[in-house]
């Protein structure tokens, strides 16, 4: 009996224009020891889309990591059932690890959609891509990219193929010695990025519409779960451990209408949960968050908002706290890192603010389950007794800690330091950069210690 076909993937050609080049997008698989899936979606391939569909071209999306046709329930495709609001675990298959990583005393799985049902899907893509443009999340997780792009060079060898994400920008030198792919590093909306691309698909380059990157293609998603938000790209701070101004050099802000109406036409299609993707948040929230907030608590919408990047607790006033309540804000997480406040590797905190931003969350109305703290885990040279202290100190406000392991990124300030102190090769190797195998914590990833951190997080001693 011949198994059922793969749904056709859908071209989604530009408004009011004759349709340019085909260009497909595609997040490919995440391969580790461990994923689960917090409001996860490709926010750079999105808007790169959503860029050149306003520019003319006819583009689609194939995204590894989401049930998109779920929906079709003779497709014999299994996806966990999704958890608390829209998250929730991927479908898995244990996999060999690569070579370096098979010291490992743990499974590695390739996850996300079967991969002998997304080669059929693509396929089965008709009419065929003038262009692929692959995304990396997470350096990493490259093996599931170069997989992909080899992938579509056996399906459409002439077309031009594009690799771009954090892995093609951040770890360039290795990128191209491991793929036959043109890197896209750093944001397409650049001018020689943007010039570049349409010359090597050889289409003429139009005119850009959106230059700065913050409109999404969310509706290439055809019956999701939840939905993104993202006010801003790139972040005013420069914390030692983050490469987010190696990646997005400039700090953009949106416009409160444009935000609205993403938000709208989502809700709309039925999403209920909103994840803000945004690393500066509460930033300069006169420019969009605010009006947002409050158009959302004076509409005939109720979303669940959800902040899996951490707030910035300084900024957690009375009148923020509020704001964020009155408009759904749901799961709330805040960045503490460690309460060494003399001693901190991000934006300043003292005890006094951490004190006033916790109370006033508390007095807005938010439960004690609906707050998590990061507390950073890994880093270089760390004594993991203050990460301890931290610990305990986060569950005597009854708030949930939640260990934020440390990866070490090339292009953050930290990267040099995490090198000298890392048995591994980082620089040479990315798969060496996972934070799975805690790779500047003395001796490693073990099962006994990640035993007894487990147990402390929940309040018990190993």
């Amino acid at each position: 009996m011949a198994r059922p076909a793969f749904p056709h993937i859908p071209w989604s050609a530009p408004q009011g224009r004759e349709p340019g080049p085909r260009v497909l997008g595609i997040n490919p698989w995440i391969t580790d020891f461990a994923a689960f899936n917090v409001w996860s979606r490709p926010a750079g391939l999105l808007a790169c889309l959503d860029m050149l569909r306003s520019a003319g071209a006819s583009v689609a999306l194939l995204d590894c990591l989401a049930p998109t046709w779920e929906a079709a329930p003779d497709l014999g495709l299994k996806w966990p059932k999704p958890g608390k609001y829209g998250t929730g675990h991927y479908p898995k298959e244990e996999i060999e690890p690569p070579a370096p990583l098979a010291f490992m005393d743990r499974r590695y799985s390739r996850y996300g959609l079967p991969r002998d049902r997304v080669i059929e899907a693509l396929a089965a893509l008709d009419p065929a891509p003038d262009a692929v443009l692959v995304t990396t999340i997470m350096t990493y997780w490259y093996p599931g990219a170069l997989d992909i792009l080899d992938i579509c060079a056996e399906l459409w060898p002439d077309a031009p193929r594009f690799l771009g994400g954090t892995y093609a920008t951040l770890c360039g030198d290795h990128a191209a010695r491991h793929t036959d792919a043109h890197l896209q590093q750093g944001p397409l909306e650049g001018p020689e990025n943007w010039s570049r691309f349409w010359e090597l698909i050889d289409f003429d380059i139009p005119q850009q519409a959106d230059k700065d990157g913050l409109s999404l293609a969310l509706d290439l998603y055809a019956d999701p779960a939840y939905s993104i938000v993202l006010g801003s790209r790139g972040c005013p701070f420069a914390c030692e451990y983050c490469a987010s101004n190696a990646l997005y050099p400039r700090f953009r802000q949106s416009g409160a209408e444009a935000v609205m109406v993403g938000i709208r036409s989502e809700y709309e299609r039925g999403v209920r949960d909103f994840a803000f993707y945004d690393d500066a948040l509460l930033v300069n929230p006169d420019r969009w968050l605010w009006p947002v907030l409050d158009g959302l608590a004076a509409s005939d919408m109720a979303p669940r908002l959800h902040t899996p990047n951490a707030m910035h607790v300084r900024h957690l006033t009375v009148d923020v706290c509020e704001r964020l309540k009155a408009a759904g804000l749901t799961t709330v997480r805040l960045g503490l890192e460690t309460t060494d406040f003399d001693h901190r590797h991000d934006v300043k905190l003292t005890r006094e603010q951490w004190k006033a931003g916790a109370r006033n969350l508390l007095n807005a109305g938010f439960n004690l389950d609906d707050i998590g703290v990061y507390i950073l885990f890994g880093l270089p040279g760390q004594d993991l007794g203050n990460v301890e202290e931290a610990v305990q100190h986060v569950r005597a406000y009854g708030f949930r800690p939640h260990l934020a392991h440390y990866t070490p990124i090339p292009g953050s300030p930290m990267f040099e330091t995490a090198c000298a102190a890392s048995p591994y090769p980082l620089k040479d190797e990315p798969l060496f950069q996972n934070n799975s195998i805690w790779p500047c914590v003395p001796g490693g990833f073990n099962w006994d210690e990640a035993k007894r951190w487990k147990l402390l997080l929940h309040g018990e001693r190993g």
